[in-house]
This record gives C-alpha cells, sequence and structure tokens, in this order.
C-alpha cells in the first residue's frame, strides 16, 4: 500500500502546535527554575553536618535517579490524591519535572564543587572572606564552568522529557499533536511535526547554551 503525504492538512493547525511549543517551554522553564533551587538544597543536604540532612537528601537523589520518570509523574498525579492532595495534571507535571531535575542538578552540583581544590575554600578563609563571599567570588565561577555542559545538557533532556507529561493529559506540545491527530487522523505527518519541531527547540537552546559557555566560562586565550 502507497501512503501519500499530506502535510497541507496540518495547515490550519499551525497556532495549536505553536501553543504547544509554548507550553513546553513553559512548563520547561518553571521546572529549571524549581529543580535548580532544589538541586541546592540537595547539595546543602548532602554537606551538611546534621545526619538527618544528609540522609534526606541522599535517599531523595537515589530515589528520583533510579525510578522511571514515567512512574514519578504517575505516582504524583495518581497516587497523591489517595492521601488527600489532588493536582491538576500541568501542576503534577510541573512538580514531577521539577523533583526529576532537582536529584540530577544536585549530583552535578556537588560534582562541579567538589572538582574545585580545597586550596580555593582556605585561600578564601585567608583573606579574611566569609563563607559565603568565598563561595561567590572564589568558587562559584570555577565551579559553573565545570558543571555548565551538564547542566545545559540536563536542560534540553528536561525539554524533551516534558512530553511524558501527555500521558497524565498535561498540556504541551506532544498533548497538542495527540488532538491534531485525532482530528486529522494524519498520524505520520503529525508526529513527524512534532518530533521536528522539539529538535529545533533543542537545537536552538544547545547552540544557546555553548555560546553562553564560550562568552562566560571559557578560558581566555593565551
Amino acid at each position: 500500500m502507497t501512503y501519500k503525504f499530506n502535510f497541507a492538512a496540518l495547515l490550519p493547525y499551525w497556532e495549536q502546535f505553536l501553543h504547544g511549543c509554548l507550553l513546553s517551554l513553559g512548563l520547561s522553564a518553571i521546572s529549571v527554575a524549581i529543580g535548580l533551587a532544589l538541586g541546592l538544597l540537595g547539595v546543602l543536604g548532602k554537606r551538611s553536618h546534621i545526619g538527618a540532612f544528609r540522609v534526606a537528601a541522599n535517599t531523595y537523589v537515589e530515589v528520583i535517579r533510579n525510578t522511571p520518570f514515567l512512574v514519578q509523574v504517575l505516582f504524583i498525579f495518581f497516587g497523591l490524591p489517595t492521601l488527600g492532595l489532588g493536582l491538576q495534571p500541568w501542576t503534577a507535571a510541573a512538580v514531577a519535572l521539577s523533583l526529576n531535575l532537582g536529584a540530577f542538578s544536585t549530583e552535578i552540583i556537588r560534582g562541579g564543587i567538589d572538582a574545585i581544590p580545597r586550596g580555593q575554600f582556605e585561600a578564601g578563609a585567608a583573606l579574611g572572606l566569609s563563607p559565603f563571599k568565598t563561595f561567590r567570588y572564589v568558587v562559584l565561577k570555577p565551579a559553573l564552568r565545570v558543571i555548565f555542559p551538564a547542566l545545559s545538557g540536563q536542560f534540553v533532556l528536561l525539554l524533551l522529557t516534558s512530553s511524558i507529561a501527555s500521558s497524565i493529559s498535561a498540556e504541551e506540545l506532544t498533548s497538542i499533536a495527540q488532538s491534531v491527530d485525532s482530528v486529522t487522523f494524519r498520524s505520520f505527518e503529525v508526529y513527524i511535526v512534532a518530533a521536528l519541531l522539539y529538535f529545533f527547540m533543542s537545537m536552538i537552546f544547545s547552540t544557546a547554551f555553548k555560546w553562553i559557555d564560550r562568552l562566560y566560562f571559557s578560558y581566555p586565550n593565551k
């Protein structure tokens, strides 16, 4: 059987695809902001002198990193209501993505800080800087230089992972594509367009992150 492509059938739905892209970007942006905050808290917990904080941070990181994201989002959306905590699909997706990124960014940030020689901290103390100022002026940029490529890759991966939110009917690009497919019955074309949109968004962000890396974190040429 010869299949005849008909991408023209999707033209009336270009605004819906664009809206789906914006929803995916918004969901990803919110999740990145919250996830990075959770990552910083996770690092503080893992480096804390209080045993309960270390246990809580390590448990959170290991549970999230060693379970599928689909199970996580289904647990938050379908499981939490049994405890009296019901969330709307989009909110549940944002919570799941934030928790997921938080666990992975905890390890990325921790690795960056651990890569900084201990002498950097001692030099800051010798200059009379407080621990906060030592971290801000002496440790932060070298640590960011180490972790930025991994973090930027994690951000792009989060954008792609957001497509799983369609499994709980959260509105984003994949759910919009499913809606268009149910009307046009042009599954092949619909998901080719969706895949291309994800690809272009990923490439744009990857290029932007590489530009930021070269501009702010690359070593000066001798």
